[in-house]
């Protein structure tokens, strides 16, 4: 093998490795879906959508049932909307609640579905009425040191006296003299 086969072969290994490095990265932010698979898009209304970015995956019992295709602010309501891309593969009752979850302790957040008893499933334009919204990790640690506080405070009441005079001891009266 000559000279120039063997660069032809180092170029073919580079571009492959390069290839492979978009790849990877396309999947592993999301942006990347492979799939042609036929999808109905539902809506649901969040007070909070947290940190939920589009493309995050919609998953019910852990399975990946679609992704966030669009996240925007409802003026009248003044809640966030989102619009769910969901594979036709996976049929939801109407009464299907929707919740912002995070991975893991700070990890990214995604909705996760829960069905419900109707006979009836979601369609296309259809809206989850049921929804939770996410869990802000800041809110929560600030109620806990609030709430500390508060109760501070109020062990901090208990200690005291309610009146300092009742308790003190009465004063010796001196004895008159003769």
């Amino acid at each position: 093998m000559g000279r120039k086969g063997i660069e032809i072969l180092v170029g073919l290994f580079v571009l492959v490795g390069l290839l492979a490095v978009i790849f990877l990265a396309l999947k592993s932010a999301n942006l990347a879906s492979f799939s042609s698979d036929p999808t109905y898009e539902v809506t649901a209304r969040f007070d909070n959508i947290g940190g939920l970015k589009m493309r995050a995956p919609v998953r019910s019992a852990g399975v990946t049932v679609g992704r966030v295709k669009r996240i925007s602010f409802d003026n009248k309501t003044f809640q966030g909307l989102v619009t769910l891309e969901i594979d036709t593969r996976y049929e939801f009752p109407v009464d299907t609640s929707a919740k912002i979850l995070t991975s893991g302790l700070l990890g990214d957040q995604y909705i996760g579905l829960e069905p419900g008893g109707e006979d009836k499933n979601l369609a296309s334009g259809g809206v989850i009425k049921t929804t939770q919204s996410a869990v802000v990790l800041e809110n929560l640690i600030s109620q806990f040191l609030f709430s500390k506080a508060e109760t501070g405070d109020q062990a901090g009441k208990a200690d005291q006296k309610p009146d300092a005079k009742a308790d003190a001891k009465p004063e010796a009266k001196a004895a008159p003299r003769k």
